[in-house]
């Protein structure tokens, strides 16, 4: 038998599992999509018209509808998927750089350091994590920036 490596077995599993593939695809499109919003939206999600107010799925140029201000549905969902990425990865990446910092200097030092750095993070992780979040929110203001730093903690 031929030994191999890690993505190699990763590889070999992946290839007996196609829901996993397909899901991984479905992702991808997702962030693609998102990421070329401005070339690939059908109309311009802020323009408002009343006239074609909470139209139904599938109306003229609209494929799926309108909102209640007139607004194109897919055009809005399309910019709103650059949004949610950010907001999702921009504090997980803060996250691991901070905690990989702090790790390596824990680890590092040792000693009253260790044990300091240790302590703080134990006071963090008694809190809910989503009333932490939203008490550093509120005490730092609204706004896109605030609500992922609130996020990284």
């Amino acid at each position: 038998m031929v030994a191999r490596g890690y993505w190699g077995t990763v590889a070999n599993r992946l290839k007996y599992d196609p829901v996993t593939l397909f899901f991984a695809f479905v992702i991808l499109a997702i962030v693609v999509v998102s990421i070329a919003a401005p070339w690939i939206a059908p109309k311009d999600p802020l323009k408002t018209s009343m006239v074609y107010r909470l139209k139904p799925i599938g109306f003229r140029d609209f494929l799926l509808g309108t909102d209640e201000l007139g607004r194109d549905v897919l055009s809005r969902i399309i910019w709103g998927g650059r949004t949610s990425l950010l907001m999702g990865l921009v504090p997980v990446g803060l996250a691991l750089a901070i905690g990989g910092t702090l790790g390596v200097i824990a680890g590092f030092v040792g000693g009253a350091v260790n044990m300091l750095i240790m302590r703080v993070m134990d006071v963090l992780y008694a809190f809910p994590s989503i009333l932490l979040a939203v008490a550093i929110s509120g005490a730092m203001g609204g706004g896109m920036i605030n609500g992922m730093i609130a996020l990284t903690m």
